[in-house]
């Protein structure tokens, strides 16, 4: 036995705690009166067990390592079925919680995504969220959303936008049809943050690109109405600086002039219910010099001027004009609208976009940017007559 204040005894002390949080706990917590006797370690105040419970805690309660604990917390990291249930039920009687902030200071990995959208009132832009939001998450990896303001000065709401989003330490980028999408793209380019535009196209350098094949689903619509007899066929767009609805408009002007067609009439509905039912009233106002079909751009816009060709002017339709949209949103199929469209896959398009984005986080060395395109496909419905 050896006294109290004696250098050896305080100096094996401080050995014993120090191997403790080295995980030697099992077995060194049988030390102590069996090897000093009835005296209590040689310090001035009790130990008090802490609040936060952290992962050494956890390592410490089930005797394992606390690379195998934390690897237990890691999305995608391997661990034995029978020690992660183990550390798991410690983790939940302990009260653990797993510390984000620390492992992204510890790994320089936030495994958050930005993701950048507008618009969100057109119907297909949640169906995306949703979508790559569920694949990002089954590979562990998390979405931070960001709507950029309508309206505003793009100079500075890029600027603005960048630092918020590269404030969060994010592992990548979505750009998501957001009319700042191409300068905002470059700035990320030059910080060598991994980015791809979703619905866009681009001509930038170091920029990977995912979008529906938009200029043939605009051939696709004028081939529709053409089959079903129209003679006088118009065309709504979204922007007219918006990359999807030029190549929508071209895909489908071109189908046009192929069949003897010229264009009758067209208008810019500004993706917003209120502008495209003001430009439908205009397009529709003297019925001797309508249109008898009408191609819009999304069918977000699609809805309301249904709405104004049905409930405001009184037309019949497919019978006095027929209607094609574009997206294909779950709203279409209902029974108020059964409008013909152009379906762009929302499924593939994220997968292709989340794969891409993750080939970027993932590589060793700066890879050669992709240029995907998915087809579309024509959805008859009721608001078109039987070609």
């Amino acid at each position: 036995m050896w006294p109290i204040g004696d250098p050896i005894t305080t100096n094996i002390w401080n050995i014993v705690r120090f191997c403790k949080r080295l995980q030697f706990a099992p077995i060194l917590d049988t030390l102590g009166d069996d090897c000093f006797g009835n005296h209590a370690a040689p310090v001035s105040k009790p130990i008090k067990k802490s609040s936060i419970v952290t992962l050494e805690d956890v390592a410490l309660a089930v005797g394992m390592s606390i690379s195998t604990v934390s690897r237990t917390f890691t999305p995608g990291a391997s661990v034995g079925k029978h020690a992660k249930a183990k550390i798991l039920r410690a983790a939940a009687e302990l009260g653990y919680r797993p510390n984000a902030i620390a492992r992204t200071l510890s790994t320089r990995q936030s495994r958050i995504i930005a993701l950048v959208v507008s618009y969100l009132h057109n119907q297909f832009y949640p169906l995306v969220i949703e979508q790559i939001s569920k694949l990002l998450q089954h590979d562990g990896f998390h979405v931070l959303l960001f709507v950029n303001e309508e309206g505003a000065n793009h100079e500075t709401q890029t600027d603005d936008l960048l630092l918020q989003i590269l404030s969060y330490q994010v592992d990548g980028i979505i750009l998501a049809s957001s009319p700042i999408s191409s300068k905002l793209a470059k700035q990320c380019v030059d910080n060598n943050t991994p980015v791809v535009m979703f619905n866009r196209i681009s001509k930038l350098q170091g920029v990977g690109t995912v979008e529906s094949d938009n200029y043939a689903g605009g051939q696709l619509a004028a081939q529709a109405l053409l089959r079903s007899g129209a003679k006088r066929m118009g065309f709504i767009a979204g922007l007219e600086t918006a990359s999807t609805s030029i190549e929508r408009q071209r895909g489908f002007v071109d189908a046009l002039k192929a069949a003897g067609h010229s264009l009758f009439a067209q208008a810019v509905g500004h993706y917003d219910q209120h502008k495209v039912a003001a430009a439908a009233r205009q397009m529709f106002s003297e019925k001797a010099n309508m249109p008898d079909a009408v191609f819009i751009a999304n069918d977000h816009m699609a809805f309301a001027v249904l709405d104004v060709l049905r409930n405001e002017l009184g037309l019949s339709v497919p019978r006095d004009v027929q209607v094609i949209g574009f997206d294909n949103v779950p709203q279409a199929a209902w029974g108020a609208y059964e409008l013909t469209t152009i379906e762009q896959n929302a499924e593939q398009m994220s997968q292709a976009t989340v794969s891409m984005l993750l080939a970027q986080i993932h590589a060793k060395e700066q890879l050669k940017p992709l240029h995907v395109v998915i087809p579309t496909r024509l959805i008859h419905r009721k608001t078109t007559r039987n070609s």
